[in-house]
């Protein structure tokens, strides 16, 4: 949670920009309050900026329109700016220009003074502007790879606690010549943490090796180090994760895990042979993050009513579907925090533990010893459980134990690949389950994708964003009714997104299993008929979520049209 001063939060209410309610649900969600409150809406930037300027007397600046000059920057190292988040903007003489997130701290400006022995005007700047100015001021990039890695200290490097057995030093001894390596592994995981990516792609290419990040569910390329380092990379990642070293010509899977600012980070590495080398995925799992409320989450009311309808059921099965990294697992934690209070009993079995949650009896899968999920759940079932959180249905065995425990007085929450609500029923027929238990025991079916925010900083209109297109597109009449401005991102986006997004969100279909579509379940009817039922009955689609989504501003047609299928 990053802090706001009593001060602050006194000035949005006086001036009227944040009420008493909206304050206590960006203070639910988590994070920057000033930055969940101006990705809502409800404050805009250029107010928040005259009022801060107004009432502490600072200037506000525009770091968009800013080139930090070298000289101003050399007057403070990037540690202490980072620390206490300000970036030097220009040096004149014996004044230092700097922009502040906070313009009321009177006592940094004393020790900057002290510290550069010099006249400090301060300039006002969002704090998130400032984050992002900050990284391309004192970070050059893929030409700068060389210089990063020597400048990698132990300060710097990911330590994990003695009393942690699984978590690891990421400077742990290897051969000389290997050094380097182990020092650009630290960059990238550093660098990957720092943009809260998904996933590190490391991947050989002709001349040189290309690693990009995967930010908000779209990848970029952050450096290109030379290509003799490839080997002792990935003999470097697969030391962090136990695997042969000396095995180049087949796939190679593993996990490790660090510790970083007090928390553990769970990384799935896998390995694949590929021409040029060896590419490498790291998937970034950060177990210490908090799963979000349901509330938090933002889900059209329909879906949300279907969820809750679900969830406070005696008994039964909610399956929550979509590809990898949709966010199924967050939206199943949200739902166990839900419902998970000192009067039940809740096990979860997942492979990994993603979220850490307290009251929760979270068993992690390790088939290397044989606990499978099908095997863990089998124990689980005798620990006298009210509600089990199955991490993933991967064959029938395990769909077989978990349909059993939600017809036998279990409420079950589990995650399967499927492309819809509706497919996820013959995903289950065809695994070998009767018809008859699937329609017994299945109470709600989410299909869920994420799709990328537009950044209320840059997002720009939208002129052919018609109400006709949108119902082409699948809109209804009475969604486009009122509609004012629909946005498209810009391409070029600022220093606080990127691309023009900036942060996702949910967009989610809920399946009731109505009595209706439970006599289709068992009569055998096809997917496409009855998701044409549940569309009767009040359905939204996840192209009209999406859509839905594009007329209160939040994201852009384009990105509704790049994650959903037309229907």
């Amino acid at each position: 949670m990053v802090g706001v001063s009593t001060k602050v939060k006194r000035l949005l209410f006086n001036e009227g920009l944040v009420s008493e309610e909206e304050w206590a649900a960006a203070l639910a969600k988590g994070g920057d309050l000033i930055g969940v409150l101006m990705e809502d809406g409800i404050l805009e930037e250029d107010s928040l900026m005259e009022v801060f300027g107004r009432s502490a007397g600072v200037p506000p600046v525009n770091l968009l329109d800013v080139l930090p000059d070298r000289m101003a920057l050399d007057a403070i190292d990037k540690a202490t700016c980072q620390e206490h988040l300000i970036l030097p903007l220009s040096k004149n003489g014996d004044v230092l220009t700097v922009a502040v997130a906070d313009p009321f701290n009177v006592i940094l400006f004393d020790d900057l003074k002290r510290m550069t022995g010099c006249q400090v005007r301060a300039m006002f700047a969002h704090r998130a502007m400032l984050e992002r100015a900050l990284d391309l001021a004192y970070d050059q990039g893929a030409a700068q790879v060389e210089k990063m890695m020597s400048e990698v200290s132990s300060a710097e490097i990911l330590q994990a606690p003695e009393e942690d057995a699984e978590a690891q030093d990421l400077e742990t001894r290897v051969d000389s010549e290997e050094a380097p390596a182990v020092r650009l592994v630290n960059v990238i995981v550093l660098k990957a943490l720092k943009e809260k990516a998904s996933d590190i792609h490391i991947e050989p290419a002709e001349k040189n090796i290309v690693v990009r990040l995967r930010v908000d569910g779209t990848l970029r390329q952050i450096m290109a180090p030379p290509k003799v380092l490839l080997p002792a990379l990935s003999s470097r990642l697969k030391i962090l994760a136990s695997l042969d070293i000396a095995e180049r010509n087949r796939p190679q899977d593993g996990k490790f895990r660090i510790r970083y600012e007090g928390r553990s980070i769970d990384f799935r590495l896998s390995i694949l042979p590929v021409v040029g080398g060896e590419k490498s995925v790291i998937r970034v799992l950060d177990a210490g993050s908090a799963a979000m409320s349901l509330e938090a989450m933002g889900h059209e009311k329909r879906s949300y009513d279907d969820i809750q309808k679900a969830i406070l059921s005696p008994y039964g099965m909610m399956l929550v579907t979509g590809p990898t990294g949709s966010g199924k697992s967050t939206t199943l934690y949200s739902c166990v925090q839900t419902v998970a209070t000192p009067d039940v009993n809740v096990t979860t079995v997942e492979d990994p533990v993603e979220y850490l949650m307290d009251g929760i009896n979270q068993v992690p899968v390790n088939p290397k010893r044989g606990l499978t999920f099908a095997g863990a759940l089998r124990s689980i079932l005798r620990q006298d459980p009210d509600i089990v959180l199955v991490g993933e249905i991967r064959d029938k065995e395990t769909a077989d134990i978990a349909i059993k425990a939600a017809l036998t007085g279990h409420l079950v929450f589990s995650t399967l690949h499927t492309n819809n609500a509706a497919a996820t029923i013959s995903r289950l027929i065809d695994m070998g389950i009767d018809p008859f238990m699937v329609a017994s025991s299945l109470l709600c079916i989410c299909a869920q994708r994420l799709g990328r925010r537009l950044c209320t900083s840059c997002k720009l209109p939208a002129d052919d964003a018609t109400a006709e297109n949108l119902k082409k597109l699948g809109s209804s009449d009475k969604d486009v009714t009122g509609l004012d401005e629909v946005f498209k991102a810009d391409p070029e986006g600022c220093v606080r997104c990127n691309g023009g997004y900036r942060g996702r969100f949910a967009i989610v279909e809920t399946l009731t299993v109505s009595p209706d579509i439970k006599r289709m379940i068992i009569e055998g009817e096809s997917s496409a008929a009855i998701k044409t039922k549940a569309l009767e009955e009040g359905m939204l689609s996840l192209r009209r979520v999406g859509l839905l989504n594009v007329i209160r501003g939040i994201t852009s047609i384009e990105e509704v049209l790049r994650i959903t299928l037309d229907e």
